[in-house]
């Protein structure tokens, strides 16, 4: 028994797709195609838009729809400039506020962007939904979701294609997916792994933010936001995302010079 996770990583090898991982040049490892998982997160957003209530129409559904469209062409320009045309390609943006007093956001492949309005009293401002929207669209490019279900499908399904999975354990797999793009999950399977995603998409964020013009120095204001109210939180080596602290020093110290010459950029552009 103690020979078989090493058995389905053999195996996985002689499938997986390696690539890195846009500006931080992460090897990653990728068992799933992606247009399958673009063509899940289209029909997984429209069910999940069918039954939740969306908000149109109003000041602040107005602001989603403009930060999402300024920072996903910035998104495309950047990924263009560093030679990931076929990457950019799979984007179709999507971007929705619905009510509910939950403070999160999230996007499935293909660019499909949701934000809840209970995030929005601790994003404060424009500049804070792009801190947010920033984040959530890193992931996407970074294909974090990628990596996440392929470990979850391995280990929970088993070591079949998707459309097999999808034909076979259709539910379970649905799950999986939702677990692994940010729509309900928990601690568990993915915890080891979702704190290097967290860190990499707030680094990928603010460099997409301070490309579409928004001060990246916004960003660990909102992290100081989210630090206060969050004082009981659980201990960052029980959590699936790195504490407030740890985030707020790393975009400070180390991603901010990077994200500044973005956003100087930016300001000189027609």
């Amino acid at each position: 028994m103690k020979k078989a996770p090493l058995f389905v990583l053999a195996v996985c090898l002689l499938f997986v797709d390696c690539t890195r991982v846009p500006f931080t040049g992460r090897k990653q490892l990728k068992l799933l195609p992606s247009g399958m998982l673009v063509s899940m997160g289209a029909d997984n957003y429209r069910q999940f838009l069918a039954t939740h209530q969306v908000v149109r129409g109003t000041p602040d559904a107005d602001m989603i729809q403009r930060v999402g469209k300024r920072i996903s062409e910035s998104t495309m320009r950047l990924l263009n400039q560093i030679g990931q045309k076929k990457l950019a390609q799979e984007f179709k943006w999507e971007f929705n506020l619905i009510r509910d007093n939950v403070a999160n956001a999230w996007c499935m492949p293909g660019g499909k962007v949701v934000f809840y309005t209970g995030i929005l009293p601790i994003t404060q401002d424009e500049n804070g939904v792009a801190v947010v929207m920033g984040h959530e669209i890193a992931h996407a490019v970074a294909r974090h979701g990628n990596e996440r279900m392929s470990q979850a499908l391995a280990q929970v399904v088993g070591l079949v294609a998707l459309d097999v999975a999808l034909r076979e354990k259709p539910e379970e797999t649905r799950n999986l997916f939702l677990a692994a793009y940010g729509v309900g999950t928990t601690v568990g399977i993915m915890l080891p792994f979702s704190r290097k995603h967290e860190s990499e998409g707030d680094e990928i964020g603010l460099y997409l933010m301070a490309a579409a013009g928004y001060d990246p120095r916004e960003a660990p204001k909102f992290w100081e936001r989210m630090k206060r109210m969050s004082s009981g939180s659980v201990p960052e080596f029980l959590s699936t995302h790195p504490s407030h602290q740890t985030r707020i020093n790393d975009l400070n110290q180390k991603y901010m010079p990077r994200a500044l010459k973005y956003y100087a950029q930016s300001q000189t552009r027609p």
